[in-house]
């Protein structure tokens, strides 16, 4: 182990845009910075060759490209001091289009410059749209001043794609050469190379940029702007190869296609793309590795004990060609010189192998090296084509190649070191964090369909209806959606389907589908989501201009049937005359869409609300209404149903766990006020006007100081590889910018450092994964990824997270140290499901299984969080600053602190929160000074009966209360006769809680004097402060009334004057059960009276045959009734439930308690 120096040199001049401008020393930056990059270096080497260009860019978003634009926006002073033009794409096939255009202008007697290099970038699937428009515009070429590139994001393992995507061979096929680099570092050679062919062969060149490489980030020595040499154009045809249009119509285009391509090869020939990686002059093995898969086949012969001089002197060579297509057949020569056998290691599509076999398959025998890839020599599958490579999928076929070829160089004793360890298994298998919409999300309500109908998913946000049991299903291609109904409809009985589309896809293409639609004549639903923002890759806007009042009045021009808008605000539409197009409240969706169904034909349904994400970065910025507003939970009269879960679909309402079970809680920090929580059928909602939130209470410690104090710690980077640390958590809760921090924070203090970042739907709540290797400084770095049980340190701020394959899978016990955020957030599974259990203990026995319980260090960063800062926000800065002093982090403290500092957001609570972490795990969680410890002891049953019948008593009276006390005594005393020593008393703890809960039913009464007592308002002072009036929203049963097309009273807002009736009507209470009782002779009422009965004779029944074999049984049947919450028609569908769950439990009951003579009875 090397150790770190306490007091490195770091570099406090370096700015985040020195990633896109910086031209000497060291930068650190992305993917899609370099791709910024790469333009402002080619103006830059234009100016200093004289040649008066300028640059454009344009394409269309998609990961792993769906950052592009936000990049190319963010560094627009750069770009317009060095005369590069963004202009995002409508769709990939007109960007490719507008990037044609740009090559013509050297032949434009009204030019302002002599050529424009151009740059189209676009994702697989959008490289396979744009197909015909690329074709074209190669065909046609580029410019000998301009130049074309073509940066083609394919995501070769699905992770943020509906399918895996590999360009290479539709590329091969147009005849556009392809150069695949392998980080980021070689980005802007590899861009800068590939204009100055383009220039030179008139070809458009295709650069691959794949998730793992476009998505991560590096830090490298800026290199000196190249020159590159011009090879002789003897040979090719008078005029040249640049852009030209007179060949289309004729078979010279094909011509010209193949001359352009031999031009690429003269250009490769003179300014070699390709490297030698080992060379050895002796060698009869080699390997040809392509892109990243480079640094996998590096990785495993380092981690296998054979580094690329061990290699050498063993006589194996290594070649990464640059330029994939087509391949330099020079070059394979030197390389293939003497060699006995060649493996190529590439994903996907065979290029690079197809084209040695071709160029060798006429060799002399006794020079022609065999060639293995895809498969072995006999056709058996050696590397695989599926998936996305990694060290540790690569070393068993690499070994097994060498066991063929070279078995002295066979490893096979060491490929368990390359194997994922095996998971503890446990109630906590399968668990994960299901990306879903965000608070407050349009789609939470949007997506919802009529029962009895069905609809059809599309691409965007809005997809992940799929899971939310919505009836949604299916996928097209991007602007295809609904067509595929066009096949389906004429051979089914369904008669109509509803088609989601994003006003992002409307605008790409989709409007072409809804023609085709029309033009068919079938009955379909189109609901144009319009969001105002294309949320699926980042909150960027629409591509141009677009109004709902615009597309309302376009596909009614079409020849839709009804065209109707609904949306979150009416008033918007105030003044605003669309023939024929009515306007609808969103509470109205449901009728609405029950109209549209019934009609013959396409109609469209437009709804309109702003994207939730997008109104909380407008309201930072004071640039979106931000209603004074705020929606809360009286606990005491929530019952924990989930309806309000149901309603508005939102994950900022999160379990409250209390004395009387689990209740909700309105998360005030992630709410976005769609309010639509409040449709939930229960009382418990209250609308709180004006005021503001109060800010808790902070230590007002002095962290820093207290940091200060503290022991530094041994930052140790290991001898001869990177230090590996994987940070996990959930989407949108910085993860990434923690990662970043990192990642910075090692560059300012002069070391190698790669980051990636797995974030797929993570800003929709899903998994973030982070992978980090930090390494000393001129050390290599190969793959950014960490592999299988190679990971020094993990920091999980989820544990869901960090529990998935991928996350726990880097974990090697006796190496990995784990710091673990116990803080479990609220999941997608909770708002459907209100018992749904976060298996902390479970998910915490699969870590420790995994490292060792000595390697895992764990504390509840949220609530320390809150306690010392009065808010959660600094929650991941205290971990950071907890793992950095337990040395899981080995960069200089003023590193970390410039990096925050540059981060530019909370930089002082940045600084705090991490001075915090660091005392924390120095010296342990800091006790505040009203805390005392106590010792749990379990409730005995008497005291859990006291406390209830109190309870009754404020609930009705003291005889109610003792009518409570006797039953429970009487169980007490049968469990006990029933079970004798064996007992302790947890059927009768059962009874006593489901038994109050059925008699403390909420009614009227119950409801008031709920609203009545001191509490509420004590628990809203604790939430708000300031001047504020509340609105309570009820669904009397006198008054409220449903809306039309629905059975469910509408609740009714009432003003702050309700606490007073509160109060009147919590006295009335003594009426409850008499004559004189309005509310008792609803049926309501009458049933849950009618529950108390059943219940008490359900319980009669179940200790008359109480033994100690049915005691589980009857355990799980006492404890139905805590199933039976909510209100009205909520409370009565859950009665219905539980009375079927208790038919099924008694038939067991029984069976156990009267067994057949001779039988063994299965118990489930």
């Amino acid at each position: 182990m090397t150790l770190r120096e306490t007091a490195t040199r770091v570099d406090l001049d370096y700015r985040l845009h020195d990633a896109i401008t910086k031209t000497e020393g060291r930068v650190f930056a992305s993917g899609t910075q370099a791709l910024v990059r790469m333009l402002v270096m080619q103006r830059l080497a234009d100016r200093r060759d004289g040649i008066h260009s300028a640059g454009f860019v344009s394409g269309y978003r998609g990961s792993p490209l769906a950052g592009v634009d936000t990049e190319l926006w963010r560094a627009k002073s750069a770009l317009a001091d060095h005369d590069i033009r963004f202009l995002p794409g409508i769709n990939e096939d007109l960007a490719a289009t507008a990037v044609s255009g740009t090559q013509r202008v050297a032949d434009d007697p009204n030019r302002t410059v002599e050529g424009v290099f151009a740059l189209w970038y676009g994702k697989g699937p959008g490289v396979d749209r744009a197909g015909d428009a690329i074709r074209h515009g190669h065909a046609a070429g580029a410019s000998v001043k301009g130049g074309v590139v073509l940066v083609v994001g394919d995501d070769h393992a699905a992770t943020s794609s509906s399918i895996p995507n590999a360009s290479d061979m539709s590329l091969m096929g147009w005849g556009i050469p392809i150069v695949h680099p392998a980080s980021v570092d070689e980005y802007v050679e590899f861009g800068l190379w590939s204009w100055a062919a383009s220039r030179f062969s008139g070809a458009w060149v295709a650069f691959k940029a794949i998730s793992e490489t476009v998505e991560s980030s590096r830090g490298f020595a800026v290199p000196v702007l190249p020159r590159f040499a011009v090879p002789s154009r003897g040979g090719f045809p008078e005029g040249g190869l640049g852009y030209a249009t007179r060949d289309f119509l004729t078979p010279a285009i094909e011509l010209r296609i193949a001359h352009r391509l031999e031009a690429i090869a003269a250009f490769a020939r003179a300014n070699p793309l390709d490297r030698m990686l080992v060379d050895a002059p002796g060698a009869d093995i080699g390997i040809v590795a392509i892109g990243k898969n480079t640094k996998d086949v590096l990785e495993v012969f380092e981690r296998a004990g054979l580094p690329q001089q061990a290699l050498a002197e063993k006589g194996v060579r290594i070649w990464r060609p640059g330029l994939t297509f087509p391949l330099d057949r020079d070059r394979l020569g030197q390389f293939a010189h003497g060699l006995k056998h060649i493996l190529v290691v590439e994903e996907k599509a065979n290029l690079v192998e197809g084209q040695i076999k071709d160029a060798i398959f006429n060799w002399p025998a006794d020079r022609r090296p065999s060639v293995w890839g895809r498969g072995s020599l006999d056709g058996s599958p050696l590397i695989t084509a599926l998936g996305q490579h990694r060290p540790s999928s690569l070393a068993p076929p690499l070994s097994a190649w060498l066991s063929n070829v070279r078995p002295d160089l066979a490893f096979s004793d060491r490929l368990g070191l390359f194997e994922r360890s095996v998971s503890l298994s446990n109630a906590a298998d399968g668990m994960r964090r299901l990306p879903y919409f965000c608070s407050g999300c349009p789609h939470n309500s949007s997506t919802r369909i009529p029962a009895g109908s069905i609809a059809l998913a599309g691409v965007g946000c809005h997809y992940m209806a799929s899971w939310m049991d919505r009836q949604t299903s299916g996928l097209t291609q991007m602007g295809a959606e609904g067509v595929d109904w066009v096949g389906q409809a004429a051979f089914t009985t369904t008669p109509h389907v509803f088609q989601n589309m994003g006003e992002g896809t409307y605008f790409h293409s989709g409007h072409l589908a809804i023609r085709q639609s029309i033009a068919a004549g079938h009955n379909i639903t189109y609901k144009i989501l319009f969001n105002d923002a294309v949320a699926m890759t980042g909150g960027q806007p629409v591509d141009g201009q677009l109004t709902v009042p615009q597309i309302a009045r376009q596909v009614a021009s079409e020849g839709a049937k009804r065209v109707v808008i609904v949306t979150d605000d009416t008033a918007r539409y105030a003044g605003t005359v669309l023939d024929g197009v009515t306007i609808h409240d969103r509470l109205d969706l449901d009728p609405v869409q029950r109209e549209l169904r019934a009609i013959k034909g396409v109609t469209v349904l437009i709804y309109d609300q702003t994207c939730a994400a997008e109104k909380r970065r407008r309201r930072k910025k004071g640039a979106y209404p931000d209603p004074a507003r705020r929606m809360f939970i009286n606990s005491a009269v929530c019952e924990g149903c989930g309806d309000c879960g149901k309603a508005s679909n939102c994950l900022s309402i999160v379990p409250l766990e209390t004395d009387l079970g689990r209740k909700r809680a309105i998360d005030q920090t992630s709410c976005n006020k769609d309010f639509s929580c409040v449709e939930g059928f229960c009382p418990s909602f209250v609308s709180v006007l004006g005021g503001g939130l109060r800010k808790q209470p902070a230590s007002g410690r002095d962290w820093i100081a207290h940091a200060n104090s503290l022991p530094r710690p041994s930052l140790e980077l290991p001898d001869g590889r990177p230090h590996n640390l994987l940070v996990a958590g959930v989407g949108g809760s910085g993860i990434i910018t923690v990662g970043a921090i990192i990642a910075m924070a090692a560059h300012l203090d002069g070391l190698e450092v790669a980051e990636l970042d797995f974030t797929a739907l993570a800003q929709k709540g899903g998994s973030v994964m982070c992978h980090l290797r930090i390494a000393a400084s001129g050390s290599a770095i190969n793959q950014p990824r960490i592999d299988w049980g190679e990971a020094d340190g993990v920091v999980m701020g989820d544990l869901i997270v960090g529990c998935l394959p991928d996350s726990l899978g880097t974990v090697r016990k006796d190496r990995t140290r784990i710091l673990v955020n116990t803080h479990l957030g609220s999941t997608a599974e909770f708002t459907r499901d209100p018992d749904a259990d976060p298996r902390r203990d479970d998910l915490l026995a699969k870590v420790r299984h995994a490292a060792g319980a000595d390697s895992v260090s764990s504390f509840d960063a949220q609530q320390l969080a809150q306690e010392q800062f009065g808010e959660t926000t600094g929650a991941n800065m205290v971990l950071v600053g907890h793992a950095w002093q337990q040395g899981l982090i080995p960069v200089s403290e003023a590193a970390m602190i410039q990096a925050i500092t540059l981060n530019g957001v909370a930089v002082d609570a940045n600084k705090r929160a991490f001075a915090c972490g660091r005392v924390v795990a120095a010296q342990g969680i800091p006790t505040c000074a009203t805390q005392s410890v106590t010792l749990m002891q379990p409730e005995r049953w008497e005291a859990l009966v006291d406390r209830r019948a109190d309870e009754l008593t404020r609930y009705q009276n003291a005889s109610y209360a003792t009518s409570y006390q006797t039953f429970v005594a009487h169980c007490a005393a049968m469990e006990q006769h029933k079970l004798k020593d064996a007992n302790r008393f947890v059927l009768t703890k059962i009874i006593a809680s489901a038994l109050f809960k059925l008699m403390a039913y909420k009614d009227e009464y119950e409801v008031a004097r709920l609203y009545s007592r001191p509490e509420f308002i004590a628990a809203l002072r604790q939430q708000f402060e300031g001047d504020f009036e509340l609105r309570f929203h009820l669904a009397p049963p006198f008054l409220a009334r449903p809306r039309a097309g629905s059975a469910v009273p509408q609740k009714i807002a009432f003003g702050p004057w309700m606490l007073r009736a509160f109060a009147v009507l919590a006295r009335l209470r003594v009426l409850r059960g008499t004559v004189f009782d309005p509310f008792g002779y609803t049926e309501e009422r009458r049933f849950e009276r009618r529950l108390i009965d059943d219940y008490k004779a359900l319980v009669d029944r179940l200790l008359a045959g109480l033994s100690p074999a049915t005691l589980d049984i009857a355990a799980k049947l006492a404890i139905l009734p805590e199933k039976i919450r909510g209100f009205g028609h909520v409370k009565r569908a859950n009665a219905e439930m539980a009375k079927r769950e208790e038919q099924r439990l008694l038939q067991q009951f029984e069976a156990i308690r009267n067994p057949a003579p001779g039988r063994i009875t299965d118990v489930a």
